[in-house]
This record gives structure tokens, sequence and C-alpha cells, in this order.
């Protein structure tokens, strides 16, 4: 079958059926594997111990069930991540195997992304074939945002992995013949995007009007089959979807406070934080910018500006519009070949819509993945680049699948056309090394200081690649030589990220950095263009030293040691002020049983101070660790002033070592 005509007479397989693929097909696959898991492998030896935020709730999830169930960021079992923790289990399965090491909680991310570049192949191969599959799957495995990304322990390997099955399953059921195999491909590929799901909430969704465009643009079922299959897979969607949510919100006893949420529960953090508030900004349509009240060491009134408000995508992502996606922030980590993909898409909807006005026959199935892997890439960027709420770059990585696809099949088209021109049609390929070579020159000439020499060497073998194809001599080197060219540049990208001595675990970034702020594993790279985010944002100094490498500081070991000799065999060493960044290097460098006060931004009410008050009473807690400016705590992004003001009525300062202050608290 060849790669990327846009229909001919109608053909449904069985899917895996026809031919055997050349042998060399075979090899080049596992080299694109072996390609892709060497990329992202480089971490488990130069990349740390990936984002300390999910690294320390790896090790608090390992020490009992509930913790691993509810995705615990702290032993206390005090306050959860803000993330479902499906991305997280395989990660603690990996610690309870091999051990608590950087190398063991970043191997899962290594399997998922290469799992991810093999399940892309298979699903492009059923659609286009062959030559197009092993080009999907180069191009997917050589995109920069995804190398450095499956090189930290986010979770949005997991969601990549989760969607391209999805998509793989889709396709399955494009290609089965037989009605009842059909649907029920149909409804487990929806019920790994409810996978998805629990890996990073309704970012997993985004895709889910691609599938239901391609089902119906590509079944060749009645409309009730088809209505029925779409109803039954909305219900397997939202149980896959939801049971974790449900769990959560009517477990009978104690859990953790869900982190991000507004009110404690799973549901609250589906619609807020991690659902609307990410398009919208702030926790939803219409809330502007969360406050944090004064900022640590005193001050006067006037908030501060927390991630989602507005400018808050901006500072990190660039400003929201229809040019976000080739701005200056995102450019060089997704959209290398972005205009290849979108062009092969266009021309894939003209010449569709001519047969369609022709009444020729459809390849139903060959459409279904037009819709599909068109839908899923024109929906994502569409909502990233209107999104006023939280943004950063590397979450693009979930457009690399869809790229590789469409370029595949683009290719495949381009070098059918070249092979067999008609009319100018031989032109196509050579067109496409020009366009994207062009594309190339713009994102790398953004910043020459870093690696400016690749402009001029894409420009020269693009222009050798162009010279060749034009002569039409020795094709196959010409053909070889197009896809050199066009991946040269995002190849550079990504072997430098990948073999950076270490990225930045917490918002990775390919490429060039425009400068460093934060401190310890929050530390965040800011492409040339970005500017430096407002106070308040980025992670104050303190705390979090010593995260990087998974020990503790001499004035951090100094706390741990007083803490635990005067506590007198209280549940809790030391409850700590200054939400995830001040928490992290004393959850991964001690196995004390440590309580978060605040979670990731320090503004959730966990514990309470009724909490606290009754934990001091029982003798369950004697130390609040808290921050030597004023007392503030000095949390990454804010500090609840309510838990601020009870410690200094309820506590005594008894140790000051470098910028903490250790309180010993005997009231409530």
């Amino acid at each position: 079958m060849t790669a990327a005509t846009v229909g001919h007479a109608e053909h449904v397989e069985v899917a895996g059926s026809g031919p055997a693929p050349p042998r060399w097909h075979r090899y080049a696959l596992v080299a694109i594997l072996v390609t892709g898991g060497v990329l992202y492998a480089s971490a488990l030896w130069n990349g740390g111990w990936g984002n300390g935020y999910y690294t320390a709730a790896i090790k608090s999830m390992s020490t009992s069930f509930t913790n691993f169930l509810f995705g615990s960021f702290d032993p206390a079992g005090v306050v959860t991540v803000d993330k479902p923790p499906l991305a997280l289990w395989p990660q603690v399965i990996s610690v309870w195997i091999f051990g608590y090491h950087d190398w063991a909680v970043l191997l899962p991310q290594v399997i998922e992304g290469v799992a991810a570049i093999f399940l892309l192949h298979r699903a492009v191969r059923m659609w286009a074939g062959e030559n197009a599959a092993l080009v999907a799957a180069l191009v997917f495995a050589l995109t920069p945002i995804t190398v450095v990304t499956n090189r930290t322990n986010n979770t949005d390997a997991m969601l990549v992995l989760t969607l391209v099955a999805a998509a793989y399953a889709f396709t399955r059921a494009m290609r089965t013949a037989e009605a009842r195999t059909r649907t029920k491909w149909l409804w487990f590929a929806a019920f790994l995007i409810g996978c998805g799901f629990l890996a990073k909430m309704l970012a997993a969704w985004i895709v889910v009007p691609a599938f239901v465009a391609a089902y119906l643009a590509g079944s060749r079922a009645t409309w009730r089959r088809k209505l029925f299959d779409v109803a039954g897979a909305a219900v397997v969607l939202l149980v896959g979807s939801l049971w974790w949510v449900a769990v959560v919100d009517l477990w009978p006893g104690q859990k953790p406070y869900i982190g991000g949420s507004a009110d404690g529960t799973a549901l609250d953090l589906v619609l807020g934080y991690n659902g609307l508030g990410r398009v919208f900004g702030g926790d939803g349509p219409g809330s502007g910018m969360r406050t944090m009240g004064p900022p640590p060491g005193g001050g006067s009134g006037g908030g501060e500006m927390v991630f989602g408000g507005p400018g808050g995508g901006a500072a990190f992502g660039g400003e929201s519009g229809p040019g976000r996606m080739f701005g200056e922030a995102v450019g060089g980590q997704i959209s290398w070949l972005l205009p290849l993909a979108l062009i092969a898409l266009v021309v894939a909807a003209v010449l569709g819509f001519r047969r369609f006005r022709r009444f020729a026959p459809a390849d139903t199935a060959r459409r279904a993945g037009w819709v599909l892997w068109g839908g899923w890439l024109v929906v994502n960027a569409l909502v990233f680049s209107l999104q006023e709420g939280i943004f950063h770059p590397y979450y693009t990585t979930v457009m690399a699948p869809a790229i590789g696809a469409l370029v595949g099949a683009g290719a495949g088209w381009a070098v059918k056309m070249y092979r067999e021109p008609q009319g100018l049609s031989r032109l196509v390929l050579p067109a496409s090394v020009v366009v994207a070579a062009a594309w190339a020159w713009v994102l790398i000439s953004r910043d020459t200081a870093w690696n400016g020499w690749l402009r001029w060497a894409v420009l020269g073998v693009a222009a050798l690649t162009v010279l060749v194809l034009l002569l039409r001599k020795a094709k196959r080197l010409a053909i070889v030589f197009s896809l050199v060219a066009v991946l040269l540049a995002p190849g550079v990208w990504s072997g430098a990220g990948a073999w950076a001595a270490k990225g930045n675990a917490g918002i990775p970034m390919a490429g060039p950095s425009g400068g460093n702020s934060g401190g310890g594993n929050f530390a965040i790279r800011l492409p040339p263009g970005v500017t430096t985010p407002p106070p308040g944002m980025l992670p104050p100094p303190g705390g979090g030293p010593g995260a990087a490498n998974g020990t503790l500081t001499p004035d951090q070991q100094k706390i741990v040691d007083y803490a635990k000799a005067h506590s007198g065999g209280a549940e809790y060493v030391v409850a700590i002020q200054g939400g995830a960044q001040a928490a992290v290097p004393y959850i991964m460098a001690t196995d004390e049983n440590i309580v978060s006060m605040g979670g990731f931004s320090g503004r959730d009410p966990a514990p309470s101070t009724s909490q606290l008050s009754t934990w001091v009473k029982e003798g369950k807690l004697r130390f609040v660790l808290g921050n030597a400016r004023g007392g503030r705590g000095g949390g990454m992004l804010g500090e609840s002033s309510e838990v601020s003001t009870w410690v200094e009525q309820n506590c005594r300062q008894v140790l000051t070592a470098g910028n903490q202050q250790l309180h010993e608290c005997t009231g409530g």
C-alpha cells in the first residue's frame, strides 16, 4: 500500500494482515528504537534525580498503600501531588524493585518513550504504509522537546504513551472488518485515553474530538451502529477517567488533602487547577489571578501573582495567540517540522475534497487516519496557542506523534510523486526540503551563539539535496539526503539536550537557555525571547539546595539531627513550611516521617491549624521548620498566613541554620 495517497478504491483489511515488510525495514525500526532509547536513557547517568517534586512523592508513595493510591507528596500522607498518580505508579514500582535510586526513578520514562515510538510506528504502518511509519517514528524520536521531556519523571511521557496507544487501538478498529471486533478496539482506545486522564487529567481529553470525528468520517457502519459505538466509547472513557476521582472523593477513611484543589476533592482539581484554570487562567474562567497575600518576610498587603494569572502562561511559553507555536519560546521545541505537517494536512484535505466532488470511491480507513492525526495536531495547537493559564513549552510534546504521523504520510506521498512524476509534482519533495531548511534557518538564527554553525550546515545539506533531486540522479541517495536535510537541525538539538550535563527536570527545554532562575531542582531555563516571570512565580532562594543530588546541605542536616534528637518519639519529626521546594530535600534524603505544609505552592490548607494543634497536644508533632525571613516560611509560591500566625503564636525558635528557623511548638 502506498504511503499517503489520499483515497482510492475502498479497502478494509484485518489489522496485521498483508505481506511482511522487507528485512531492512525491521533493522531500520530497531535502529530508530535504539536511537530514541539512547537519547532518553542518557538521563540515567547524567540527568540527576529528575523533577524533585515528583521524585520526593515517589519515595513517599512507596511507604504505604494509601500514599500509593492517592499520590501523597509527603511521607506523612498530609497532601498529594497536584496530578492523579497513574504516571507515578510505574516509578514507585521501579523503586520497589530496584531501590530508591535516581536511575530507578527515571527508567520507566525511558521505557514509556521507546514504547510510544514503537506504537506510533505500528499505527502509522496500518494507516499509511511501512515507509511512512519509519519516517513518523524517526521524526517523533528526534523531536527535541520529546527527548528532554522523556529524560525527566514528569507525567507527560505516560500521557503521550497512553494517547499513542489509543491511536493504535483506533487504527486497528478502522482496519478491522468485523463489527464486534471493531467496536472492542474502539472502546479499548477510549479506555486508554481514560488512562491518559489519570496521568494528566483534561490534557488527555483534548484529542477526543479528533477521535470522534475520525470514527464518524472513517467508519462504514450504519449511523445507528456509529452512535452505539460512540456512546459506548463515551461511557468507557468516563469510567476509565473518573474511577480514581470517585475513589478519592468517596473514600470513607482518612486520606490526604488533594494538592492544588480548592476544597480537598479530586473533582475540584479536575475542573479547576488542572481543568478550566489551565485554559482561562487562575482556577477557572473569570477568576483572574490567584493572590498570595503578604510575601515572605512581611511587607504590605497586595498580592503577588501565582502561576495561572494573566501573564502566567506568557512568562514561560510566550504570549498566547495564533503565533505561539512558532514563537521564540516554543518554536525550537516542537515546530521544526510543523510547517511540513500542516502542508501535508492541507494537501490531503484538498485532494480528498476533489475526490468527493467527483464522487470517486474513497478509502474511509485512510481518511479516518488523516482526520485523527490532523485533528490531534490542530486541536492541541489551538488549545495551547490560546491558553491563558499555566503553559510550559514542554506540554507540546503531546503534539509530536501527530507531527510525526503527518510528516511520515506526507513524505510517502512526496516520494511517490518524485518517483512517478506527473507535471510539476516532481518538485514536491525538493520544495519540502526547502521549506524545512528555511524554517530551521529561522529557528537557529534566533540565537546564533548556541550552535549557530548548524544553520550553515542545514543550508549546505539542503542545497546539495535539492541539486541531486533536480538532477534526478541516484534517486535513492537523493531521498536519503532529503531525510537528513529535514531532520539535521532537530536531531542536533535533541542530541545536545540529551547529552547536557544535567537537564532542567522541573521545566525541561531543549536548545539554548536565556538564563536560569530559582534554585535546586526547581531551576527554570528560559529560552531566548522569554522574560523572567514576575516576583512570586519563581522559587525564592533557600530550601531547594540539596534536592538536585538527593542529599542535604550541612545546615539542613543540622536541622534534621536536632529535630530527631529532641522530638521525644513524636510521630512526625518535623513539619516544613514553604511548599514543595522547602520539603523536597528532606523527603528525598531522609527516611523520616516528614509533613509538608501547604502542598506544591505552600497555599494548600493542609494541615489545618486545628490539625496542627491536635498533633501538638497529642505529642505527635513538636517541630515546625520555617524561613528566617520574618518567620514567614518562604515557600515557593506563597504561604498560608493563618498557619504562619499559628506558628508565631504557639511555637518558639530553637535553632537557626542558614536562612531556616526551627520552631518548637508546645501550645495549640
